[in-house]
Formats: C-alpha cells, sequence, structure tokens
C-alpha cells in the first residue's frame, strides 16, 4: 500500500479524474445492490402468487435498464481513471529521459544500459498499472464489499452475515504475508531482466565481432543461462502469485459453506424467508469480487511499488556536474585551462597533473602523445563531462563552474573518436544539431568534410539510410559525416578527438585545408595520434603520464629531442615504405 502514498503526488494533482471515477464506482456498486433484492421480492411473490407475469416482466426491464446504465458508467470511469495513469507513464518516461540527459559519463560508468531501458520500459508499466488497475481494484473492492456487508447485515440477517464472514481475517493475514514477499521476489526478478536486457543489448550491438571471432555458440550459452536465471527467478514470484486465487476461493468457498447451513437452518425455524436466504447467497456471490479484487490488488500494487523504488532510486541520483547560473558570454573569448591535478571518481591515482594551456580566438591546438597519455580526459574537462577540484578552466575569464552547461555546450561542436550515426538518412544526421539546415548548408559542410563525393555515390545520395549506428558506410565515411555535422553548428570552438584516424593521408590533408578556411576566426583543438594532422597548429602539447612533456610548434618540436621527434620520424618513415609499393603498383599499370 506504501506506493498509493509514494504517487500521492499525482493523485493529489489528478483528484477530478480520480475523484470523478471513485464517484462512479460508487453509482455502479450501488445500482448492481439492486438486482439481488428484485430477485428476492420476485422470488417470494412467484411463491406466494402475488406477482402477475406483466409485474415479472416489468421487474426484468429494470434489471436491463440498471445493466445498460452499470455498462455507461464503467465506460465513463474507465476513460477517467485509465486515462490519468497513461498520463502518468508519460510523465514518469519524461522525467526518466530527462534525468538520462542530465547525467554525465560517471552516471554511465555504473548503471548498464539494458539497466535502463528496462527501468523505462517495463518498471514504468508496472506502476502505471498499479496507479490505473490498483486504484480500481482497492476502491471496487472497498465499495463493494462494504456495500455489500451493510446491506446484508441490515437488510437481511446481521447473525447470518458474521457466520458467513469467519474466514475472512485469516485469508487477509494470509494475503498480507504473500504481498511481502511478492515485493522482495518481484524486485529480485525485476533486476534479473535488467540483467537479461543488457545481455541482449550487447550482444545485438557487437554481433559483427562475435561473428568474426566465432563465438555464436558461447554467446548463446551465457545468453541462455542469462534467461535460464531470470526465468527462475520470475518463476519464484509465479509460486507467490499462484497462491493468492487458491487463498480467496478457499475462503469464499468456506462462507459460502457457513452462510448455506446457517441459512437453511433459520429457514427451517422460520426467522428468513427462501427469498431472503437466495437474495443473500446473491449478494454473497457478489462479495467474490471484492475479495478477488482485494488480492489481487496487493499483488499488482506490490509490483509496482518495487517498480517504483527501482524508478525513484534512478530518479533521485543528482548529476556530478552541477549547472551554472551564468550564461557564457557572447563574443569569442580566450579559453584557459589551470589543471593541478585531477582525478577520476572511486580512483586513487591523478590522471592529469600540471596541465596548464592558454588558447586565444582564432588559433588552434593540437594534442598528442602515447595512449592513456590523457588527451580525451582534458577534452572532457573542457566539455564539462567532469569537474575540476584542483584548478579550473575558465572561458572569458569566468569558471565553467560558473556557466551554464546549455549555454557553454552550444559554443561547442565536438566529434569524438568513435562516431556515433542515427538509423536516418545521411541529410538527417547531418543535420542534426540543425535540423531546419537546407541541402545547400548540409553539402557545403559535406564538401568542407570531404564527404561530398562519397555521399553522391551511395545508392539515394543524402537520402540514403545508413543503418543502426551507420553500419552500412565504412569508418572514414562515418567521421567524415560527423565532422561535416559539427561544422554545420557553426559553434566558436571546434574539437576533433581523433576524429580524422579513419581517412587516409590525402583526405585528411584536404579536410585540415578546408578546416583552416573555414575556422578563420574560430578556435580548433585538435587530438590526434598522426602528427601530420597537427603541423598548422598554433601550439602543439605533447601529454605523457597525465601532464604536459612538451609544447610547441611543429618546427619546434622536431627540433627537440623527444616523444615527438621520434613519433613524427616514425610515421614519416612508416609513410615512405607504404608510398613504395603504391609507386610500383603505378608503374607496372603504365608498362
Amino acid at each position: 500500500m506504501r506506493l498509493f502514498a509514494q504517487l500521492s503526488w499525482y493523485f493529489r494533482r489528478e483528484w477530478r479524474r480520480y475523484l470523478g471515477a471513485v464517484c462512479l464506482l460508487i453509482i455502479i456498486a450501488i445500482l448492481q445492490l439492486i438486482p439481488p433484492k428484485v430477485v428476492g421480492y420476485v422470488v417470494d411473490g412467484v411463491i406466494r402468487q402475488h406477482y402477475t407475469a406483466s409485474q415479472v416482466l416489468m421487474w426484468v426491464a429494470t434489471l436491463l435498464l440498471i445493466a445498460v446504465v452499470v455498462y455507461l458508467l464503467r465506460y465513463v470511469w474507465r476513460v477517467l481513471l485509465f486515462g490519468a495513469s497513461y498520463q502518468l507513464a508519460v510523465e514518469l518516461r519524461e522525467d526518466f529521459y530527462r534525468q538520462l540527459s542530465r547525467q554525465h559519463p560517471e552516471f554511465y560508468l555504473r548503471h548498464r544500459t539494458g539497466d535502463l531501458m528496462a527501468r523505462a520500459t517495463n518498471d514504468v508499466d508496472r506502476v502505471v498499472f498499479a496507479a490505473g488497475e490498483g486504484v480500481l481494484t482497492l476502491v471496487d473492492s472497498l465499495v463493494m464489499g462494504c456495500a455489500v456487508l451493510i446491506v446484508m447485515s441490515t437488510q437481511i440477517s446481521w447473525q447470518l452475515t458474521l457466520l458467513a464472514l469467519v474466514p475472512m481475517p485469516i485469508m487477509a493475514l494470509v494475503i498480507k504475508r504473500y504481498g511481502d514477499m511478492l515485493h522482495d521476489r518481484f524486485k529480485l526478478a525485476q533486476a534479473a531482466f535488467s540483467g537479461l536486457n543488457d545481455r541482449t543489448q550487447e550482444s545485438l550491438t557487437s554481433i559483427r565481432m562475435i561473428k568474426a571471432f566465432g563465438l555464436e555458440d558461447r554467446q548463446s550459452a551465457q545468453f541462455a543461462a542469462e534467461a535460464a536465471d531470470t526465468g527462475a527467478k520470475n518463476m519464484r514470484v509465479a509460486r507467490i502469485d499462484a497462491r493468492f486465487d487458491p487463498t480467496i476461493y478457499i475462503a469464499i468457498g468456506m462462507a459460502n459453506l457457513l452462510a448455506i447451513a446457517g441459512g437453511s437452518w433459520m429457514v427451517v425455524h422460520g426467522s428468513m424467508t427462501l427469498g431472503q436466504l437466495t437474495s443473500f447467497m446473491m449478494y454473497l456471490g457478489l462479495m467474490i469480487w471484492p475479495m478477488l479484487a482485494l488480492a489481487w490488488m496487493f499483488n499488482i500494487v506490490e509490483r509496482g511499488s518495487a517498480a517504483y523504488s527501482r524508478i525513484r532510486a534512478m530518479l533521485a541520483e543528482a548529476p556530478v556536474v552541477n549547472d551554472g547560473s551564468v550564461p557564457a558570454p557572447s563574443g569569442r573569448g580566450a579559453l584557459n585551462v589551470a589543471i593541478r591535478e585531477f582525478r577520476y571518481p572511486q580512483t586513487d591515482k591523478a590522471t592529469l597533473c600540471n596541465v596548464n594551456i592558454t588558447l586565444q580566438p582564432g588559433q588552434m591546438l593540437g594534442i598528442c602523445g602515447p595512449t592513456g597519455a590523457g588527451k580525451t580526459t582534458v577534452l572532457s574537462l573542457i566539455q564539462r563531462h567532469f569537474d575540476v577540484e584542483q584548478g579550473e578552466i575558465r572561458f572569458h575569464d569566468i569558471p565553467l563552474t560558473q556557466l551554464q552547461l546549455d549555454s557553454w555546450r552550444s559554443r561547442l561542436a565536438v566529434v569524438n573518436q568513435t562516431p556515433f550515426l542515427f538509423s536516418d538518412t545521411v541529410a538527417s544526421n547531418i543535420a542534426l544539431g540543425k535540423p531546419g539546415a537546407t541541402r545547400q548548408e548540409i553539402e557545403h559542410v559535406a564538401r568542407l568534410a570531404s564527404v561530398h563525393d562519397d555521399i553522391l555515390r551511395l545508392p539515394q545520395g543524402y537520402e540514403t539510410e545508413v543503418g543502426e549506428r551507420g553500419v552500412m558506410l565504412s569508418g572514414g565515411q562515418k567521421q567524415r559525416i560527423s565532422i561535416a555535422r559539427a561544422l554545420l553548428l557553426d559553434a566558436e570552438i571546434l574539437i576533433l578527438d581523433d576524429a580524422l584516424s579513419a581517412v587516409d593521408g590525402r583526405t585528411e590533408h584536404q579536410i585540415l585545408h578546408n578546416l583552416r578556411q573555414w575556422g578563420e576566426g574560430r578556435t580548433v583543438i585538435i587530438s590526434a595520434h598522426r602528427l601530420s594532422a597537427l603541423t598548422e597548429a598554433s601550439e602543439i602539447v605533447v601529454m605523457q603520464h597525465g601532464h604536459i612533456a612538451q609544447r610547441g610548434q611543429h618546427e619546434q618540436l622536431v627540433a627537440q629531442a623527444g616523444w615527438y621527434r621520434d613519433m613524427y620520424r616514425y610515421q614519416q618513415l612508416e609513410a615512405a615504405l607504404n608510398d613504395v609499393p603504391q609507386a610500383q603498383d603505378e608503374e607496372a599499370a603504365d608498362a
């Protein structure tokens, strides 16, 4: 029952709908009390020969009219009650999605995609079902049960009513115990369902790798084990669920037995007529639904309560990065990075130490270094995926922690290491950040990203569906489409996080040439492993072990002994060796 207290905020807000539905349920309950009474009168009247055929037909017509009115009222309360519960589903999912969109990478390190999907779908459905069917069964069972009991005890026989209700307290205690057990087991079953969702999502997104490594049987075995565990936990729920109805029917059967035995004795001794006993048994039959509804209500409410606790736990998580209150100043400004130390959450070792960078408007910053040196971490901190506790990053000499997140990020256009494309057309993917972009604007940025010709070779050109995650495109095409998408935003600061790794040297040179023309007055930050992408940078910083080991322009770093010169020479030698077979192939073709 605690679920109703937890959802009281919604019930108070939508009180008109719920009050209307409750009032109609009460009216329906009152109308349903009339037919048993009428049948009792008719039975006694027919036995005593007081009623004519026309009078009997009149009573039958009355019963039909009541049935029609009850049908219409049931239609109205269903619209009111279930309409309110479906609106709750919309709001819960909106809140859940808004919460997910506010979270930062640290949140997704702790929560897996399948679990989040399960909470947004299956758990919300359980809560909505409880807010609709649960309220219905609670009100209907209480109103109908209380009304029937009052009529039975006041209009027929309170002694027989007490006798028939002897099994009910025992039944209520047993059902309460079942409800507590169901709550705990259903929570475990939902967690298992989340794990199964995770397994399914991971298997589908990595199907290419699974097939490439020949891991189909192994993955199938793991999935089967996960499914078996989920099935076992749901079976434990079903075992408790299966106990409700037999308990109710046993209690009702005992109540009927006691009512028939006691009522027959009263009829024989003249303290009750046969018609009254018939009415009493019909009223007792009306008690079957309230009793079943009560058990069903405990069932669905406990499921909903377990599901809502999982949803509330997710909604209660505050973002690790708090929004600022100051809008980002208009106009281009300097970006100052001063990080004394940064550690990722729940880690002891510092990822960055003494990183200081000043970037003026219109400059290009190059960041390079070995794998794990901290390049991507610097870019994440600039985007405020995490906050710096020791040190700060400033824009227009205002700390990023004071700037509104939306305002700050609207000044950035980012292309990450792993591009993500939606299952939509090429044009829609490029226009993601600017849905109202014209085809001319889309084609312009596609040319800047050197992907326009590739798009035209696709079956439907810019209207080609790229498939889930851009499955039909090569890695280089996906990267260049992502670059075009960022360029369309026309943002002040462009961040390329190793975004040219999948393109060849010639294409890379063309893209960088186009970026220099596009980026006049704009700030560009490029992180790259291939150093040829950084030769035109205003400043290059070499990251090693979380700190800046070298800095300067390309010519200065090539002249210095260190990682940059060694890696540049190695890459130049590698490129020269790769050019030899190509030249030989061209000579053979000419011959």
